[in-house]
């Protein structure tokens, strides 16, 4: 088996750990079980949750039994971590319908074939439903004690404010009692997240010793920040999704494209599966040439063929070409193409009618249609990759891509889009 704990700490993803020496013994006497958890609290996980996904993946790949937790009892209740308000309870219906595409996310990144390292995946609502109040409360919270509780950084930060429920300040005994669930009924030993879970992931470490006496594990995974500060996973429309329908694979695309260079490599180390050689050939391409984006295309490529598929990375390279003249736009599927417009300036008109200038200045390409006059005027101006010369041009039916759209530029790189009726 490999050392996984090198190659995190490489990758530059390991933040914290209850004992390394203990854990790195543990890890080496053979295959252990580990899980992590990921809560419904929206109808896809984003890339945020992909980081501790991944490791979870590195740990299987390293010859270790993964399990996924999805939170269907803990998705009811919401974690207090990192939030300085109260949640929204979600309805049961809502939860158990994220539950089940959350299933389908976590299963795509695990391997289930026969054998000692086959992963499993399991909801905590399946053994916490069962359980009474007088149960939880006798065999699990008398484990607890308040002023400890109190303590964890994720309470004493509400506490200071607003304050919290008494229903989130349980939240830590749940998935303190799903670690010890998951340590009865399959030996697992280890439990993974991100390092604002510390608090809730070592009561579990505590629980499990306090009920049977046995030494189990914590490692937490770094929180991923951008180099100019703002925040990771975000676009302007909102969360980066790995569900295809709430961010399409295009716009997933481009997002990781479009990393800056302080950036890119470390994205590499944590978000991909590349070695340490691939990784440090895509590193000295950033510093010695940093203008042909080398290493933010194999990451973009690398993460749409992860999550979406290499069928879905052929279609968005593919239009990522057509859009500037390199591709046919007629031969771009509409799903795809209204995907790439979607990301650009555009323009939104009820019918043909409209000239190419006004087109053009309305989408925001250029300032003014005195502008636009003159982007046609000097031979940058393109409908469809055809350049346009006549500055009185109207587009007509035939212009319309599946009947709706037309793709604007200026120059060799500014794109814009026109959405008709």
């Amino acid at each position: 088996m490999t050392d996984i704990l090198d190659e995190l700490e490489w990758r530059d993803v390991l933040a914290q750990t209850t004992d390394i020496d203990v854990l790195r013994k543990a890890l080496s006497e053979g295959p252990i079980t580990v899980y992590a958890g990921f809560d419904p609290t929206a109808p896809s996980l984003h890339v945020g949750n992909l980081a501790t996904l991944l490791i979870l993946t590195r740990f299987q790949r390293a010859g270790h039994r993964p399990i996924g937790l999805v939170g269907g009892a803990t998705g009811l209740i919401g974690d207090p971590s990192g939030r300085s308000t109260e949640r929204v309870l979600n309805t049961s219906d809502v939860v158990a319908e994220w539950v089940a595409r959350i299933r389908v996310q976590v299963e795509k990144f695990l391997s289930f074939e026969p054998g000692p390292t086959s992963a499993t995946l399991v909801s905590n609502l399946d053994w916490t439903a069962q359980m009474s109040a007088i149960d939880f409360l006798r065999d699990v919270g008398k484990h607890f004690p308040v002023n400890r509780m109190l303590a964890r950084e994720s309470v004493a930060a509400r506490l200071g404010g607003d304050g919290l429920s008494y229903t989130e300040f349980s939240y830590q005994i749940l998935q303190a009692n799903d670690y010890l669930e998951l340590y009865r009924r399959h030996g697992c030993t280890l439990q993974l997240g991100g390092s604002d879970q510390w608090g809730n992931i070592t009561a579990g470490v505590d629980l499990i010793r306090r009920v049977e006496g046995a030494h189990v594990h914590a490692l937490t995974g770094k929180l991923i920040t951008k180099a100019d500060g703002t925040k990771f996973g975000k676009t302007a429309g909102g969360a980066v999704w790995l569900d295809g329908s709430l961010t399409s694979p295009y716009a997933f695309y481009q997002y990781w494209l479009n990393a800056d260079d302080r950036d890119v490599v470390r994205f590499l180390k944590v978000f991909t599966f590349r070695s340490r050689e691939e990784i440090e050939a895509l590193e000295k391409a950033v510093a010695d040439r940093p203008f042909a984006r080398e290493a933010q295309r194999a990451l973009a490529e690398d993460m749409t063929t992860l999550v979406h598929g290499a069928g879905e990375l052929a279609a968005v390279v593919a239009a990522s070409k057509a859009l500037f003249g390199q591709g046919s736009l007629e031969e771009l599927p509409a799903a795809t193409l209204e995907a790439a417009l979607a990301e650009v300036p555009k323009a939104a008109v009820p019918a043909l009618g409209v000239p190419y200038v006004d087109l053009l200045a309305d989408s925001g390409l250029v300032e003014s249609k005195s502008a636009a006059r003159r982007a046609v005027k000097e031979g940058g101006a393109y409908l469809n990759n055809v350049k346009i010369s006549d500055e009185a041009y109207v587009p007509t039916a035939d212009d319309l891509l599946h009947g709706r759209f037309m793709v604007l530029r200026r120059g060799k790189k500014s794109i814009g889009g026109v959405e008709v009726g």
